[in-house]
């Protein structure tokens, strides 16, 4: 074969001169990388884009009370909607908690899936101010029509006590009221679309990374963008809960919608202030342009190492200062998406530019399509994974509604507000996490992080799937005690905090896997893509909610008999929701043994050598690096 690859080499452009620092791993600043006229996976409208931010000052933390300040109040709104909307939707709307449970998880799947739209419609066309401009008025319109179906009489049924919502004898929602309440929604997911991708990516915009400042800033960001959004979680799963459990659903539901009007009026008031970036072309179309030419070259036999490397298309990085690129070298792992950057004669014009950039790649994009090759059954496993966390807004909650809620005499607490113990966990473990733990692991296994992020994520899987096995155990004894004690209103004689232990399951396994899998996805997508990176996490929600609604309905259809009713029917006292537990812990267990088998085979992006090696060998030895 070697032999045939030589007498063909003449088939390959050998004057396309070899870059020295095609195996550079670190990362590159704006300042360092040199001018080019080839553009690697973005618009001709880059040099524009450095021009600009030479022209204007970053905005910096002038510009953080604007930008967090609208996150903030776009936060508050959205979920001080979706806390308590499974209550909403049993207790006013009258649905059964199947019908209610799968609304909740297709649109908590719409909501998560439209954020990757709304990336590339920002990146791609429109900016990132103009897409949360927009998206901005989107949430804010779809929060009037969702708060407007409980001050309205006509948008929703008529009241009812909860003994008659007990016996099944209220007056269901109309099909107009399900149409105006699904409308409200929709438009809200619209805007989730555009705020979601954009409002990180866009804070960062306001800082220079070329500087020390910068840079500081950035990370600051980070944490002060995360502190927010917990801040944020708290407030809507205690106050604002509170309000539409024990006071009004008219005030719960408007206390949000004039929050997402302030974060309107807090975000143009510093529009003056903001760094603009321009669209600078979809990432979409450079992974297009790889697969497109490595299909037009797939019967071109690859060069052999006496070859070199020279025959391979490698132009210097061409970035911007609003991101940091780093180079990665070429690899043999899908060596087929080599061929796309074999420069043949005439593909390259004298200045170094491609001459057609469907049929010539650069090393860099190939590479940069191996990492979503590499990354994608990672992240079709955490899909999976995240099913059991889709129980906490909807059968959790049906629970808790059955248990007693009460601490004291008079305080009973809302059930929507018990995820709080899922986030006081997170509050509490991380911190301890970072500071106590990883140092201590760091000494035995001399990795940075303590444990690799596969690790991590793998151990979040085993906490949801016993989490699960918990829930099951505490529903056993629940629905046993409410049997035994039988009541009106079908409440079984035991505390509500009964749930604490999977909530706190729950919390731990959102401690290791979600925070393990942002982390992972923002170091192992290509630098420029990781917009996409947070876009396509929010679509492992949106399947994991997608997952969800087809496991309920299928089981509410399949284990209906004549002699007795289905697992997840609405009296949670005839039904069989620990067995329902039990599945999706059975679920989480045979998806733990895929991530294990595909975390082993996995290749950390810029990891792996150019020589071709046995795979057993790569990945011993990737092992022993991680």
């Amino acid at each position: 074969m070697r032999s045939s690859e030589d007498n063909k080499g003449s088939k390959y452009s050998s004057s396309f001169p070899y870059w020295s620092f095609l195996c550079c791993k670190s990362s590159i600043s704006s300042s360092e990388i040199e001018p080019t006229h080839e553009n690697n996976m973005m618009s001709n409208e880059s040099s524009e884009l450095s021009h600009a931010n030479e022209k204007k000052k970053p905005g910096g933390w002038k510009a953080m009370p604007f930008i967090l300040g609208n996150e903030s109040f776009e936060r508050l709104a959205a979920f001080g909607l979706f806390a308590n909307f499974m209550v909403y939707l049993t207790r006013e709307f009258h649905m059964e908690q199947v019908y209610a449970s799968n609304i909740l998880n297709i649109w908590g799947g719409v909501t998560n899936f439209f954020p990757l739209i709304g990336a590339f419609i920002s990146d791609a066309y429109v900016g990132r101010f103009r897409t949360i401009a927009y998206a901005s008025f989107a949430s804010f319109l779809g929060m009037m029509v969702v708060t407007l179906t409980a001050w309205l009489p006509k948008l929703h049924p008529p009241a009812c006590t909860q003994e008659q919502l007990a016996l099944n004898q209220c007056v269901r929602a109309s099909p107009s009221n399900i149409g105006v309440l699904i409308l409200g929604l929709t438009v809200m997911s619209l805007g989730s679309a555009g705020i979601r991708p954009c409002s990180i990516p866009f804070g960062v915009d306001q800082f220079d990374p070329s500087t020390d400042e910068g840079r500081k800033g950035i990370n600051s960001f980070f944490n002060w963008y995360y502190t927010t959004f917990t801040i944020v979680l708290v407030i809507t799963q205690t106050v604002v809960v509170y309000i539409q459990d024990e006071v009004s659903w008219k005030i719960g539901f408007a206390i949000p919608t004039i929050c997402m009007l302030c974060s309107i009026i807090l975000f143009f008031v510093g529009t003056r202030i903001y760094v603009h970036v321009k669209p600078g072309g979809s990432v979409f179309s450079g992974i297009a342009q790889v697969l497109v030419a490595a299909y037009k070259k797939r019967k071109i036999e690859l060069p052999s190492e006496k070859q070199g490397l020279g025959i391979y298309y490698d132009p210097p990085l061409d970035g911007t200062a609003n991101y940091v690129l780093s180079k990665l070298p070429l690899t043999n792992q899908f060596r087929g998406l080599n061929k796309a950057a074999i420069i043949m004669e005439g593909e390259v014009k004298e200045d170094g530019s491609r001459v057609n950039h469907w049929r010539l790649a650069s090393i860099q994009q190939v590479e940069e399509v191996k990492c979503l090759a590499r990354i994608f059954p990672i992240w079709a496993a955490g899909i999976l994974s995240l099913v059991s966390m889709a129980q906490q807004g909807t059968f959790t909650i049906s629970q808790a509604l059955k248990m007693d809620r009460h601490l004291g005499p008079k305080f009973q607490i809302p059930a929507g507000s018990l995820s709080v113990i899922s986030l006081l966990t997170i509050g509490f473990w991380v911190p301890f996490y970072d500071r106590v733990m990883v140092p201590s692991l760091r000494k035995v296994t001399k990795h940075e992080g303590g444990i690799t992020l596969l690790q991590r994520i793998g151990i979040g899987m085993v906490f949801s799937v016993l989490s699960m096995v918990v829930a099951g155990l505490v529903e056993r004894v629940r629905r046993n005690a409410a049997n035994s004690n039988p009541n009106p209103l079908g409440i079984a004689p035991m505390s509500v905090l009964w749930l604490a232990p999977q909530l706190i399951l729950m919390g731990l396994c959102e401690a290791f896997n979600i925070i393990g899998q942002i982390e992972f996805f923002n170091r192992q997508f290509p630098d420029h893509m990781r917009s996409v990176a947070n876009a396509l996490f929010s679509c492992s929600f949106a399947a994991a909610s997608y997952v969800s609604s087809i496991l309920v309905t299928t089981v509410h259809s399949v284990t209906r008999t004549h002699n007795h009713p289905d697992w997840l029917t609405n009296d949670l006292n005839a039904g069989r929701l620990d067995y329902f537990y039990y599945l999706i812990a059975v679920i989480g267990g045979l998806n733990l043994v895929y991530f294990v088998f595909v975390a082993q085979r996995y290749r950390y992006k810029g990891s792996v050598d150019l020589q071709e090696k046995d795979q057993d060998v790569e990945i011993a030895s990737h092992n022993t690096k991680d």
